[in-house]
């Protein structure tokens, strides 16, 4: 690896870590020629993953837009952004591990509902109502029946 200071083609690495849980590594390099210090990260590189979206668009799935969707519909509400962050990162690593290059966003906003509806009921209904399009009051109270009838044991399995 070339030394960013003085160009030279010999670099020794002085330390070695994982980071962002165990998929990255960050190493800290010195120049061999002129001693300087600097950082490189080591990542695997990920097939993409497309989602599909209801008009038959395509897109790349993006962790931060499913987190922001997650902060809008817990805001104000007692649930911190580690909280919010491991769910996104479970719901990308089920992803994943299906195996499919490809997944509808219907999958994924089912993803975020069943987890949600675990974490806090306030934040399922919010994510549900602009998800699921709420045309009316009374789609809205089926859907708030639909959790009142779900047992405790229900929400945790999913």
């Amino acid at each position: 690896m070339k030394c960013p200071a003085c160009q030279h083609n010999g670099t020794r690495v002085v330390d070695s870590r994982p980071i962002d849980e165990m998929k990255s590594i960050r190493r800290r390099r010195e120049c061999e020629s002129c001693g300087y210090r600097f950082t490189t990260f080591e990542k695997v590189e990920e097939m993409p993953l497309i989602v599909v979206k209801k008009d038959g668009s395509r897109e790349e799935f993006s962790r931060e837009k499913v987190l922001r969707g997650l902060i809008r519909a817990c805001e104000k509400r007692p649930v911190s952004l580690e909280v919010l962050e491991e769910v996104v990162f479970t719901i990308e690593k089920d992803l994943r591990r299906a195996g499919n290059p490809e997944v509808k966003s219907e999958e994924v906003g089912e993803l975020v509902m069943n987890r949600l509806a675990t974490i806090d009921e306030v934040a399922y209904v919010r994510f549900a109502s602009v998800y699921r399009q709420f045309k009316d009051i009374t789609v809205f109270i089926d859907e708030l029946k639909d959790l009142l009838n779900k047992s405790p044991e229900d929400k945790k399995s999913e």
